[in-house]
């Protein structure tokens, strides 16, 4: 660390280990930590609640393909749809091949449409199930922040999704950054730690909601919580961020713009679940 400067080098190599030309990184690491973190919290809730935890055996399957198809088409629609539209092929396959052929792993993902393909998931698994798809969202809503905080700890390791420029003491340089996104010299916002910390906070306070809340309002409810929660903080941070998929002249960038939906069904589900067992009970 280097106060004096002003700034906090930052410059970790992001491969764990390799094998020739295959590597293990990281933020592969992390991804998987914070689904193996949720699953087994989840499925503590379950046998907690009494629920057949046989439930779940499919479940986390679903999620995993869910988030990693929506966030990679996610990224790819939404942030650099001028490339991949003339390189459909690496849309699909973990490799690049141009300038040259190499083995890259699926490193463009988008937390957007990550949510979207959970949600689209969970739909053909509980109509699978017949279950509930809130019975799972709300399970959900608790556990998405902690993964949420261990991929944005994934991109603190891999020097991505990096901030603007800022005077800041706890300013990180990110000397491995990507050069096409600006100078890797400059302290920047390091946003990644923003994001994880919020989402950390947002876990917390979800966990205990959950307690607080769970038999006592319709389900649905607590993920309508979520959203609002998610996607106001990220909506908020963006605005450290450096601007992707969009004009840099734009009032609001694209994460801005996709988050934007996900608060207001947030709240309409919130609302309207909240509502619906106060009626219930006035009814009774």
């Amino acid at each position: 660390m280097n106060f004096i400067l002003n700034y906090i080098p930052w410059s970790p190599n992001p491969v764990l280990f390799s094998f020739g030309s295959f590597e293990i990184r990281y933020y592969s690491l992390f991804f998987a930590l914070g689904f193996i973190l949720g699953y087994t919290i989840i499925h503590r809730l379950v046998v907690k609640e009494g629920e057949n935890p046989k439930l779940l055996d499919s479940f986390l399957i679903y999620v995993v393909l869910g988030t990693i198809v929506g966030a990679r088409l996610g990224h790819c629609f939404f942030y650099d749809w001028e490339y991949f539209s003339k390189n459909p092929l690496e849309i699909f396959l973990p490799v690049r091949f141009e300038p040259k052929f190499e083995f890259t792993g699926f490193r463009g993902l988008a937390s957007h449409g990550g949510a979207v393909g959970i949600i689209i998931a969970l739909i053909l698994l509980a109509y699978n199930q017949k279950k509930s798809i809130y019975w799972y969202l709300d399970k959900l809503a608790v556990v998405v922040p902690l993964a949420a905080m261990s991929i944005r700890l994934g991109n603190l390791m891999n020097s991505e999704i990096v901030g603007d420029p800022t005077n800041l003491p706890w300013a990180f340089q990110f000397k491995l950054m990507d050069e096409s996104e600006g100078d890797p010299l400059a302290p920047r916002h390091p946003t990644q730690l923003y994001e994880a910390l919020s989402y950390l906070a947002i876990f917390a306070f979800m966990f205990w909601y959950y307690g607080k809340k769970h038999g006592k309002v319709l389900h649905g409810h607590l993920f309508g919580v979520f959203l609002i929660l998610m996607f106001t903080f990220r909506f908020i941070l963006e605005y450290t961020k450096i601007n992707e998929g969009i004009d840099e002249d734009a009032i609001l960038n694209m994460g801005q713009i996709l988050s934007i939906p996900f608060v207001l069904a947030g709240i309409a589900i919130a609302y309207v679940r909240h509502k619906a067992v106060k009626t219930t009970e006035i009814t009774k």
